[in-house]
């Protein structure tokens, strides 16, 4: 019998019984779950299951009321937490919760345009649109992978959250997934578009080191270039003194998110999962300035040495979520994207023991996470963080496969 349960456990961990039916079958489960749940959730905060004591809105309303103000030739009151305040209850109801905004004036550039078409319309163009670009970028990473990765893609629970909220992750995980994909061929362009996430600057803080490390200067030229570029035109467009109101802003992001005003299990960085195991603030950032070290280490020393570019981006797609003090749970969508990477590597190379394995965890926990974040306040979350365990495994996987040669013949997943 225990041996029995040992070649059970072993079966298990080295993921051969996720074949491809099994992968599917679970994949469309997910899916059809998900879309039953975000219906729910869409109806539920639009009164049309039991009343509701204060209007809802969405992440969405941020991007759209900060345009709006934008257009009207008062960039700078973005910032301004009254004024943006009252703009959001404008554009949707009075009552709704505050919505922060803490982008940079180049974010404006894309929000300004948006908010020319009324709130409903703008939002489903702006998801639509960068839904799109995402799983084109997707679509070129896998290749020949066959069509279920489609099923899979969609299935990844933070898809959900960005599309609920309407959120901007789906063009963040694009612009990085596009600038990798172009490196070798491209490298200037791969800059550009790295460098156009100057929108969201924080999720760009391990390019400079793995572009130095894979002694790409193309892509740095092209990076610093658009960002300076982007950054410029802001300036032009809004003036210096948005630029100025914005970082008087950020000022006051820190104390947001110490305080517990967004919810700690929904938080996908070692600062966020430190705050959730009862770390005071400051143990958590020094918790994260460990981590930050750690991962620049882990992901310069794949970028230095000759390891595949698969590996390279799943790499700093991961790592960034290790890197960074804010990543949420819609964030995370840059895991779909290393895991699209590692999958890439394994049809090409063979699948290592075990990484199947931590692709179905990665979806079980993040699952997992979206059940404590919808039922907060009823079902209580447990002190694990679940965001930033699931992004280190998946580096980990990263750095084993740049230490170690593969091992098999290549082996299709999907």
């Amino acid at each position: 019998m225990q041996g029995c349960r040992m070649a059970i456990l072993r079966m298990f961990l080295k993921g051969d019984w996720l074949h491809r039916a099994r992968i599917l079958a679970f994949a469309r489960m997910l899916l059809a779950l998900q879309i039953v749940g975000l219906a729910v959730l869409v109806l539920g905060t639009h009164g049309a299951i039991v009343p509701l004591e204060k209007p809802t809105t969405t992440d969405f309303v941020s991007f759209h009321a900060a345009g709006s103000l934008a257009i009207q030739g008062h960039p700078e009151l973005a910032y301004d937490h009254a004024a943006h305040f009252a703009r959001e209850q404008e554009t949707t109801a009075p009552g709704i919760g505050y919505q922060y905004f803490f982008y940079p004036p180049v974010f404006l550039l894309l929000c300004a345009p948006l908010s020319l078409l009324p709130y409903l319309m703008s939002f489903v163009l702006f998801q639509t649109l960068t839904l799109g670009f995402f799983l084109a970028v997707l679509r070129a990473i896998m290749g020949h992978a066959g069509r279920g990765w489609l099923v899979a893609a969609l299935a990844f629970p933070p898809v959900f959250w960005t599309l609920g909220l309407g959120q901007n992750s789906f063009l963040t995980a694009a612009l990085m997934g596009l600038g990798m994909l172009l490196l070798p061929t491209r490298p200037f362009l791969a800059g550009l578009a790295l460098g156009a996430l100057c929108y969201k600057p924080h999720f760009g803080i391990l390019l400079p080191l793995v572009l130095l490390a894979g002694r790409q200067w193309r892509a740095i030229a092209g990076a610093a270039l658009a960002a300076a570029g982007l950054t410029l035109v802001s300036v032009l467009v809004f003036g210096l003194g948005t630029w100025q109101a914005y970082l008087a802003a950020i000022q006051t992001s820190r104390a947001v998110y110490e305080s517990g005003a967004i919810d700690f299990i929904g938080m996908a960085t070692p600062f966020g999962g430190a705050l959730l195991l009862g770390l005071s603030p400051a143990q958590a950032h020094g918790v994260q300035i460990l981590a930050l070290a750690l991962t620049a280490v882990a992901v310069i020393r794949i970028w230095w040495g000759a390891t595949s570019l698969e590996v390279r981006a799943a790499s700093v797609a991961a790592g960034t979520l290790l890197a960074v003090h804010l990543a949420l749970v819609y964030d995370v969508l840059l895991l779909l994207l290393a895991m699209a990477w590692l999958v890439r590597a394994g049809i090409s190379d063979g699948f290592r023991a075990g990484e199947k394995t931590v692709f179905f965890g990665v979806y079980l926990a993040l699952l997992v996470m979206t059940k404590f974040l919808v039922l907060r306040g009823v079902d209580p979350a447990p002190p694990i963080p679940l965001g930033p365990l699931a992004a280190a495994a998946i580096l980990i996987l990263c750095v084993r496969r740049a230490r170690s040669g593969l091992v098999g013949a290549p082996r299709p997943l999907l």
